[in-house]
């Protein structure tokens, strides 16, 4: 049923609007009852709608109410009633076309929408093809290679000072927003030389695709550093190692905010994910090597690792220590 406000308003009944006055004389009774009973039926006869049976309204008036016409009564169709409020019962615009459940998802946090648990819930346990980006196992690059000091051993990867001198710098196409990072790579000269480096620094322009700046230790295993530029062919390797992976909470980390890394890792990572009450949360990954959650979801929780072969590490609960490497015993397996 309507609101008041969506209510017809009352039409001029003679039922209503006749005075009824003492008479004198009991003709005058007689005939006011007679003119009365005309125009009533005259009005029912020529009401609108009449023909083809009463509106809800109308049987509202003569009292024969049916549930059958609660639609009708709700959207009136009396040109003289008020017409409904626009805003009372308001309609998504043409071009967003939105549900109840896409709004409900559109102002949700991000951790809790749908699409966002649908992304978490397509799990790379069942990942069958490398989960790679531009860097893909089994592939020969060709590029060349330079060298740079450096210094610390500290780069764009953020892993921190270290005196592996092993070490490259990616070219910024191929070092994709960190995805590089960690990754080991044989690298072979012309001369059949061939050396492991693994990528702790990004190369900018002018570095090209393919290119590869070496340390200046790494490059002189190759060739002499007054060749300056040589051309080289490059791969990604699974290598053997000892060294388990290990997991460093960004400076600045709390419960309600964090920057996680992953450090020691054999294989290259392709998602970094943290649990939360709606299940795993994909975290964004940085050009410099940290996963963000930006509000804080799932800071100190446990955390799921994946290589681009697809294999899942899950790390145990670790507590928020900024700026502290927690070893784990576990390691991607080698390929």
């Amino acid at each position: 049923m309507a609101s008041s406000s969506h209510r017809r308003r009352p039409r001029p009944n003679p039922d209503r609007d006749f005075e009824w006055r003492p008479v004198r004389g009991p003709l005058l009774a007689v005939a006011a009852v007679a003119a009365v009973a005309l125009v009533v039926t005259l009005v029912v006869a020529f009401r609108p709608g009449a023909a083809a049976g009463a509106t809800g309204s109308d049987r509202a008036v003569s009292g024969s109410v049916s549930g059958a016409v609660t639609s009708a009564a709700a959207t009136p169709k009396d040109p003289s009633s008020p017409k409904p409020s626009t805003t009372a019962t308001p309609t998504p615009s043409a071009g967003r076309r939105t549900t109840p459940s896409a709004a409900a998802s559109a102002s949700a946090s991000p951790s809790a929408t749908p699409a966002r648990r649908s992304v978490s819930g397509v799990s790379a346990a069942t990942t069958t093809a490398p989960a790679a980006g531009r860097i893909r196992p089994g592939t020969s690059y060709q590029g060349v290679a330079t060298s740079y000091d450096v210094g610390t051993g500290d780069g764009a990867c953020s892993y921190g000072p270290t005196s592996d001198v092993m070490t490259a710098a990616m070219n910024t196409a191929d070092y994709e927003t960190a995805k590089a990072c960690g990754a080991f790579v044989s690298v072979r000269a012309a001369s059949g030389t061939a050396i492991t480096v693994r990528i702790t620094n990004e190369c900018p322009a002018p570095c090209a695709v393919g290119q590869l700046d070496l340390s200046r230790q790494a490059f002189a295993k190759l060739a002499p550093l007054s060749a300056g530029r040589i051309p080289i062919t490059w791969s990604l390797l699974s290598p053997a190692t000892s060294d388990t992976v290990s997991i460093r909470y960004k400076t600045g980390s709390t419960q309600y905010w964090c920057g996680i890394q992953a450090i020691g890792h054999r294989n290259p990572l392709a998602r970094l994910e943290v649990r939360t009450s709606s299940g795993w949360l994909t975290l964004a990954r940085t050009e410099y090597n940290y996963f963000l959650s930006e509000q804080g979801t799932g800071c100190g929780g446990q955390i799921r690792l994946t290589d681009i072969y697809g294999e899942q590490l899950t790390v145990p609960a670790l507590a928020v220590r900024p700026d502290v490497i927690q070893r784990t015993d576990a390691q991607f397996a080698r390929h």
